[in-house]
């Protein structure tokens, strides 16, 4: 048996609010022009990205109707994989997509597995 299987509760408990803090700084570049980001057109798809990234990344974080919002997260990056990073090269590490294809994928697995350990809504 895996001996840190013991630590499962808390390590994915600790991925979902890293992912959600980080996510929520991506959108606070794009809304606010913060942590070195640039201000978009809130009525733009980049604007639209800011909104989802900034309010579902601060919901996942704390864990608030986790698995939908996550979801949305998932979908957000999947999309945005396709549209601004694959024209550019076939693969991840060719067009800079990494964090997007990553995040798509922490945000799917939140998704199906919901809120866990230290968060404030029940899945």
């Amino acid at each position: 048996m895996n001996p840190l299987k013991r630590l499962e509760p808390t390590a994915y408990a600790l991925l979902r609010i890293a992912a959600g803090l980080l996510f929520a700084c991506h959108g606070l570049q794009k809304l606010l022009g913060l942590l070195g980001g640039h201000r978009v057109a809130l009525a733009s798809l980049p604007g639209a990205a800011g909104i989802i990234e900034t309010f579902g990344g601060l919901l996942v974080m704390i864990g608030l109707f986790t698995s939908p919002v996550a979801f949305i997260c998932s979908g957000e990056m999947a999309y945005a994989y396709f549209t601004v990073h694959q024209p550019r090269g076939t693969l991840p590490i060719q067009n800079a997509g990494e964090p997007a294809v990553l995040f798509c994928f922490i945000f799917l697995l939140i998704a199906a597995r919901g809120g866990g350990l230290l968060s404030i809504g029940k899945d």
